[in-house]
Protein backbone atom coordinates (compact mmCIF):
# COMPACT_ATOMS: atom_id res chain seq x y z
CA UNK A 1 0.00 0.00 0.00
CA UNK A 2 1.10 3.55 -0.60
CA UNK A 3 0.72 6.14 2.15
CA UNK A 4 -2.33 7.78 0.61
CA UNK A 5 -4.18 4.46 0.76
CA UNK A 6 -3.11 3.96 4.38
CA UNK A 7 -4.33 7.41 5.41
CA UNK A 8 -7.65 7.27 3.53
CA UNK A 9 -8.59 3.78 4.77
CA UNK A 10 -7.64 4.61 8.37
CA UNK A 11 -9.71 7.79 8.37
CA UNK A 12 -12.71 6.06 6.77
CA UNK A 13 -12.59 3.30 9.38
CA UNK A 14 -12.12 5.70 12.28
CA UNK A 15 -14.89 8.10 11.30
CA UNK A 16 -17.51 5.63 10.09
CA UNK A 17 -17.07 2.92 12.74
CA UNK A 18 -19.15 4.80 15.31
CA UNK A 19 -21.37 7.00 13.14
CA UNK A 20 -24.75 5.50 12.09
CA UNK A 21 -23.77 5.53 8.40
CA UNK A 22 -22.17 2.07 7.89
CA UNK A 23 -18.42 1.64 7.63
CA UNK A 24 -18.81 -1.34 5.27
CA UNK A 25 -20.72 0.76 2.74
CA UNK A 26 -17.92 3.31 2.65
CA UNK A 27 -15.08 0.81 2.54
CA UNK A 28 -16.69 -1.01 -0.40
CA UNK A 29 -16.30 2.17 -2.44
CA UNK A 30 -12.51 2.12 -2.19
CA UNK A 31 -11.88 -0.67 -4.73
CA UNK A 32 -14.66 0.75 -6.93
CA UNK A 33 -13.18 4.23 -7.12
CA UNK A 34 -9.45 3.44 -7.07
CA UNK A 35 -7.01 0.91 -8.45
CA UNK A 36 -5.50 0.27 -5.02
CA UNK A 37 -4.69 -3.33 -4.10
CA UNK A 38 -6.55 -5.06 -1.28
CA UNK A 39 -5.24 -3.74 2.02
CA UNK A 40 -4.88 -7.22 3.49
CA UNK A 41 -5.94 -8.88 6.72
CA UNK A 42 -3.13 -7.45 8.85
CA UNK A 43 -4.17 -3.88 8.05
CA UNK A 44 -7.82 -4.70 8.82
CA UNK A 45 -6.69 -5.92 12.25
CA UNK A 46 -4.70 -2.71 12.77
CA UNK A 47 -7.74 -0.56 11.98
CA UNK A 48 -9.87 -2.52 14.45
CA UNK A 49 -7.18 -2.10 17.12
CA UNK A 50 -7.28 1.66 16.56
CA UNK A 51 -11.09 1.82 16.87
CA UNK A 52 -10.98 -0.35 20.01
CA UNK A 53 -8.30 1.81 21.59
CA UNK A 54 -10.41 4.91 20.91
CA UNK A 55 -13.58 3.66 22.62
CA UNK A 56 -11.62 2.17 25.53
CA UNK A 57 -9.84 5.48 26.07
CA UNK A 58 -12.97 7.60 25.78
CA UNK A 59 -14.98 5.49 28.24
CA UNK A 60 -12.01 4.56 30.45
CA UNK A 61 -13.55 5.91 33.68
CA UNK A 62 -16.93 4.27 33.08
CA UNK A 63 -15.29 1.00 32.07
CA UNK A 64 -13.13 0.96 35.20
CA UNK A 65 -16.18 1.44 37.40
CA UNK A 66 -18.15 -1.15 35.47
CA UNK A 67 -15.34 -3.69 35.73
CA UNK A 68 -14.90 -3.25 39.49
CA UNK A 69 -18.66 -3.45 40.09
CA UNK A 70 -19.02 -6.43 37.75
CA UNK A 71 -16.37 -8.36 39.71
CA UNK A 72 -18.13 -7.49 42.97
CA UNK A 73 -21.46 -8.62 41.52
CA UNK A 74 -20.23 -12.22 41.70
CA UNK A 75 -20.42 -11.82 45.47
CA UNK A 76 -24.04 -10.72 45.28
CA UNK A 77 -23.53 -6.95 45.24
CA UNK A 78 -25.19 -5.62 42.08
CA UNK A 79 -25.27 -1.85 41.57
CA UNK A 80 -26.08 0.13 38.41
CA UNK A 81 -22.50 -0.11 37.10
CA UNK A 82 -22.46 -3.90 37.48
CA UNK A 83 -25.89 -4.15 35.88
CA UNK A 84 -24.70 -2.12 32.87
CA UNK A 85 -21.70 -4.40 32.49
CA UNK A 86 -23.97 -7.45 32.48
CA UNK A 87 -26.26 -5.73 29.95
CA UNK A 88 -23.31 -5.20 27.57
CA UNK A 89 -22.41 -8.89 27.83
CA UNK A 90 -26.03 -10.02 27.38
CA UNK A 91 -26.61 -7.81 24.33
CA UNK A 92 -23.48 -9.19 22.64
CA UNK A 93 -24.65 -12.81 22.66
CA UNK A 94 -27.09 -12.58 19.68
CA UNK A 95 -24.59 -10.95 17.30
CA UNK A 96 -21.87 -13.41 18.36
CA UNK A 97 -24.08 -16.44 17.64
CA UNK A 98 -25.39 -14.94 14.38
CA UNK A 99 -21.88 -14.13 13.22
CA UNK A 100 -20.70 -17.69 13.76
CA UNK A 101 -23.80 -19.16 12.11
CA UNK A 102 -23.99 -16.92 9.03
CA UNK A 103 -20.40 -15.77 8.49
CA UNK A 104 -19.97 -17.58 5.16
CA UNK A 105 -23.35 -16.46 3.78
CA UNK A 106 -22.66 -12.85 4.70
CA UNK A 107 -19.21 -12.80 3.14
CA UNK A 108 -20.24 -14.52 -0.10
CA UNK A 109 -23.88 -13.69 -0.84
CA UNK A 110 -24.67 -10.39 0.89
CA UNK A 111 -21.67 -8.24 0.00
CA UNK A 112 -23.26 -6.64 -3.04
CA UNK A 113 -23.85 -2.99 -3.88
CA UNK A 114 -27.60 -3.58 -4.02
CA UNK A 115 -27.72 -5.00 -0.50
CA UNK A 116 -25.55 -2.15 0.76
CA UNK A 117 -27.73 0.51 -0.84
CA UNK A 118 -31.07 -0.97 0.23
CA UNK A 119 -29.79 -1.40 3.80
CA UNK A 120 -28.50 2.16 3.89
CA UNK A 121 -31.85 3.55 2.77
CA UNK A 122 -34.20 1.20 4.64
CA UNK A 123 -32.47 1.18 8.01
CA UNK A 124 -31.68 4.87 7.60
CA UNK A 125 -35.38 5.71 7.29
CA UNK A 126 -36.08 3.52 10.33
CA UNK A 127 -33.49 5.51 12.29
CA UNK A 128 -35.16 8.70 11.11
CA UNK A 129 -38.54 7.49 12.34
CA UNK A 130 -37.12 6.45 15.70
CA UNK A 131 -35.51 9.86 16.15
CA UNK A 132 -38.55 11.75 14.83
CA UNK A 133 -40.74 10.12 17.46
CA UNK A 134 -40.00 12.22 20.50
CA UNK A 135 -36.91 10.57 22.09
CA UNK A 136 -37.31 9.42 25.67
CA UNK A 137 -35.25 10.40 28.68
CA UNK A 138 -33.88 7.05 29.85
CA UNK A 139 -30.12 6.64 30.10
CA UNK A 140 -28.08 3.48 29.62
CA UNK A 141 -28.37 2.88 33.40
CA UNK A 142 -32.15 2.63 33.21
CA UNK A 143 -32.39 -0.29 30.80
CA UNK A 144 -34.36 -3.41 31.65
CA UNK A 145 -33.35 -6.90 30.59
CA UNK A 146 -36.10 -7.03 27.94
CA UNK A 147 -34.79 -3.78 26.45
CA UNK A 148 -31.30 -5.22 26.35
CA UNK A 149 -32.44 -8.34 24.53
CA UNK A 150 -34.21 -6.28 21.87
CA UNK A 151 -31.14 -4.12 21.35
CA UNK A 152 -28.96 -7.22 21.24
CA UNK A 153 -31.20 -8.88 18.65
CA UNK A 154 -31.18 -5.70 16.58
CA UNK A 155 -27.39 -5.67 16.71
CA UNK A 156 -27.37 -9.04 14.93
CA UNK A 157 -28.99 -7.29 11.94
CA UNK A 158 -25.80 -5.26 11.60
CA UNK A 159 -24.22 -8.33 10.01
CA UNK A 160 -26.18 -7.33 6.89
CA UNK A 161 -23.78 -5.04 4.99
CA UNK A 162 -24.91 -1.43 4.95
CA UNK A 163 -27.03 -1.67 8.11
CA UNK A 164 -24.54 -0.01 10.49
CA UNK A 165 -24.06 -1.59 13.89
CA UNK A 166 -24.20 1.73 15.70
CA UNK A 167 -27.16 2.86 13.60
CA UNK A 168 -29.37 -0.18 14.26
CA UNK A 169 -28.59 -0.32 17.99
CA UNK A 170 -29.33 3.39 18.38
CA UNK A 171 -32.56 2.91 16.43
CA UNK A 172 -33.70 0.10 18.74
CA UNK A 173 -32.71 2.08 21.83
CA UNK A 174 -34.60 5.19 20.67
CA UNK A 175 -37.71 3.11 19.93
CA UNK A 176 -37.50 1.75 23.48
CA UNK A 177 -37.62 5.26 24.94
CA UNK A 178 -33.96 6.03 25.52
CA UNK A 179 -32.52 9.51 25.08
CA UNK A 180 -30.31 10.19 22.07
CA UNK A 181 -27.20 10.43 24.20
CA UNK A 182 -28.10 7.35 26.24
CA UNK A 183 -28.73 5.35 23.06
CA UNK A 184 -25.41 6.45 21.58
CA UNK A 185 -23.40 5.75 24.73
CA UNK A 186 -24.85 2.26 25.10
CA UNK A 187 -24.17 1.60 21.41
CA UNK A 188 -20.54 2.67 21.86
CA UNK A 189 -20.13 0.41 24.89
CA UNK A 190 -21.60 -2.48 22.89
CA UNK A 191 -18.96 -1.90 20.22
CA UNK A 192 -16.18 -3.03 22.59
CA UNK A 193 -16.95 -6.78 22.74
CA UNK A 194 -18.04 -6.77 19.07
CA UNK A 195 -14.74 -5.25 17.91
CA UNK A 196 -12.84 -7.67 20.15
CA UNK A 197 -14.71 -10.66 18.68
CA UNK A 198 -14.29 -9.49 15.08
CA UNK A 199 -10.65 -8.60 15.63
CA UNK A 200 -10.04 -11.93 17.34
CA UNK A 201 -11.34 -13.85 14.32
CA UNK A 202 -9.12 -11.76 12.02
CA UNK A 203 -6.08 -12.34 14.23
CA UNK A 204 -6.76 -16.07 14.20
CA UNK A 205 -6.83 -16.04 10.38
CA UNK A 206 -3.71 -13.90 10.32
CA UNK A 207 -1.78 -16.31 12.53
CA UNK A 208 -2.45 -19.19 10.14
CA UNK A 209 -1.65 -17.17 7.03
CA UNK A 210 1.74 -16.40 5.52
CA UNK A 211 1.51 -12.69 4.84
CA UNK A 212 4.26 -10.10 4.80
CA UNK A 213 3.50 -7.45 7.41
CA UNK A 214 4.18 -3.79 6.60
CA UNK A 215 4.77 -2.58 10.16
CA UNK A 216 5.08 1.17 9.45
CA UNK A 217 1.76 1.11 7.56
CA UNK A 218 0.12 -0.82 10.41
CA UNK A 219 1.39 1.63 13.02
CA UNK A 220 0.20 4.70 11.10
CA UNK A 221 -3.15 3.05 10.28
CA UNK A 222 -3.76 2.15 13.92
CA UNK A 223 -2.83 5.64 15.11
CA UNK A 224 -4.97 7.50 12.57
CA UNK A 225 -7.92 5.16 13.04
CA UNK A 226 -7.74 5.60 16.80
CA UNK A 227 -7.45 9.38 16.78
CA UNK A 228 -10.23 9.90 14.24
CA UNK A 229 -12.52 7.43 16.05
CA UNK A 230 -11.94 9.17 19.41
CA UNK A 231 -12.77 12.58 17.94
CA UNK A 232 -15.79 11.09 16.18
CA UNK A 233 -17.22 9.70 19.44
CA UNK A 234 -16.74 13.00 21.26
CA UNK A 235 -18.24 15.29 18.63
CA UNK A 236 -21.04 12.88 17.73
CA UNK A 237 -22.34 12.94 21.31
CA UNK A 238 -22.27 16.76 21.26
CA UNK A 239 -23.90 16.91 17.83
CA UNK A 240 -26.87 14.63 18.48
CA UNK A 241 -27.64 16.37 21.76
CA UNK A 242 -28.23 19.58 19.83
CA UNK A 243 -29.47 18.49 16.42
CA UNK A 244 -30.43 14.81 16.48
CA UNK A 245 -30.06 12.00 13.94
CA UNK A 246 -31.82 13.46 10.90
CA UNK A 247 -28.65 14.72 9.10
CA UNK A 248 -27.29 11.17 9.17
CA UNK A 249 -30.59 9.84 7.84
CA UNK A 250 -30.50 12.26 4.90
CA UNK A 251 -26.89 11.32 4.20
CA UNK A 252 -27.70 7.60 4.25
CA UNK A 253 -30.61 7.96 1.83
CA UNK A 254 -28.62 10.09 -0.61
CA UNK A 255 -25.63 7.76 -0.37
CA UNK A 256 -27.81 4.69 -0.95
CA UNK A 257 -29.50 6.21 -3.99
CA UNK A 258 -26.09 7.20 -5.38
CA UNK A 259 -24.81 3.63 -4.97
CA UNK A 260 -27.85 2.22 -6.79
CA UNK A 261 -27.55 4.77 -9.57
CA UNK A 262 -23.86 4.30 -10.33
CA UNK A 263 -22.97 0.74 -9.28
CA UNK A 264 -26.08 -1.49 -9.08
Amino acid sequence: MDWLQVIILALIQGVTEFLPISSSAHLVLVPELTDWPDQGLAFDVALHVGSLAAVLTYFRIELWRMTISWLQSWRGRVDEEARLAWWVILATIPVGLAGLAFKDVIETDLRTVTVLAVSLIGFGLLLGYADWRRPGQRSEYQLRWKDVMWIGLSQALALIPGTSRSGITMTAALLLGMSREGAARFSFLLSIPVIILAGGLEIRELIFSSVIVDWPALFVGTLLSGISAYLCIHYFLVFIRRIGMQPFVIYRVIFGIWLLWFFA
